[in-house]
């Protein structure tokens, strides 16, 4: 009897676990597989809970967010923009099922902003705001948006007119001044309208900040006379004092609330021989950023933190990433490729610079 009762065990101990039988329980088992990143395995789960439910949007939206999560900004493989496009077609099965979920509707803007579609990005994140009015980030992405169709237009320009990228003043030239004017510059004031209200809700988003600072600064540059020029280039040098502020009251609060100093000590005395590099910490190089381009907003959150050299003239030479989430890392890196810091001198002379740079997300 014993021997037959332990056959019995054993072959109840092999028998596969049994699978769901209603949509709740394909459901549970696509949250397990997602938490653990078996998004293959839960994009499965959950179109099985999406097929015995129709009407429950819940299966769908977490159909659309595993998708998503599979989904790499910039990487144009056909796999990568079916991800998207699964991601998006759920997302809009959702919104039949409920009109106003505003997480679809941020997760189909998102889609589009890492597509770099524009102007459907526009059009996303005016239905988000339109059905959540105090949505700073909805308002923070309208102006991110504006200066990205803008930039490249504004580089072309001071390019062909040969002014270097560190040449302050206006474009020479009148009548290109008046046509991009004319083209972009109702663009521009809605993207800093569109900032100024994301501050407005919330005081302390210092890449808002950031944003304001380049789309004024950058708008100088299409002024017909120089005191308007000042008055530009002199908000943007205020926005800019705005955003380091900022970044250190909330440094400061986060180390405080850690019971670590407030201030890092400062870096020890350089060596008798001049150094061609010196490792600076993260904090302390931060204060000597002059522009600070942030990263492209995304519905994900998360930490990514960079290794990061910066030339002898402060431009970033090279980046290593030392952690960060695959979805977080290529707007990281777009990002801190385009920041300029004040050259560091060690006894007089320019040197290079290795320090940290971590993004939150």
């Amino acid at each position: 009897m014993r021997y037959l009762a332990g056959l019995i065990l054993a072959g109840c101990l092999c028998l596969p676990a049994q699978e769901p039988v209603d949509a709740r329980g394909w459901l549970n088992q696509g949250v397990s597989h997602f938490k653990a990143a078996r998004y293959p395995e839960a994009v499965a789960a959950f179109e099985r809970a999406a097929a015995m439910d129709s009407t429950n949007p819940a299966a769908r939206l977490y159909l659309g967010t595993a998708y998503m999560q599979q989904y790499i900004p910039g990487a144009t493989s056909p796999e990568n923009l079916l991800n998207a496009q699964r991601a998006e077609e759920q997302f809009l099965r959702v919104l039949e099922l409920e009109p106003q979920n505003k997480i679809a509707m941020s997760s189909i803007a998102s889609l589009n902003l890492n597509q770099k579609k524009w102007d459907e990005a526009l059009g996303w994140y005016g239905k988000v705001i339109a059905a959540d009015p105090s949505s700073a980030d909805a308002y923070y992405t309208l102006g991110f948006v504006a200066w990205s169709k803008w930039y490249p237009v504004y580089a072309k320009a001071r390019k062909d007119a040969g002014l270097r990228p560190e040449a302050p003043g206006p474009l020479p030239d009148a009548a290109m001044r008046q046509s991009l004017n004319s083209q972009y510059g109702p663009m521009l004031q809605a993207g800093i309208d569109a900032l100024n209200k994301a501050i407005e809700i919330n005081p302390e988003y210092d890449d808002a900040m950031a944003y304001m600072n380049l789309l004024i600064r950058e708008r100088a540059d299409l002024r017909d006379n120089v005191a308007e020029y000042q008055q530009d280039v002199a908000s943007a040098d205020q926005w800019v004092q705005k955003t380091l502020a900022t970044k250190k009251a909330k440094a400061e609060g986060r180390q405080s609330s850690l019971g670590m100093p407030a201030s890092p000590p400062p870096p020890p005395p350089p060596p008798p021989n001049q150094p061609a590099r010196i490792r600076i910490g993260g904090n302390i190089q931060e204060a000597k950023l002059i522009n600070r381009v942030p990263p492209a907003p995304t519905s994900f959150r998360g930490d990514v933190v960079l290794s990061v050299i910066i030339d002898r003239t402060g431009s970033v030479k090279e980046m290593t990433v030392m952690q960060g989430h695959p979805m977080l890392i290529p707007s990281a890196m777009d990002a801190v490729k385009q920041w300029k810091y004040q050259p560091t001198l060690l006894n007089g002379n320019p040197v290079e610079v290795a320090t940290e740079v971590t993004l939150k997300f």
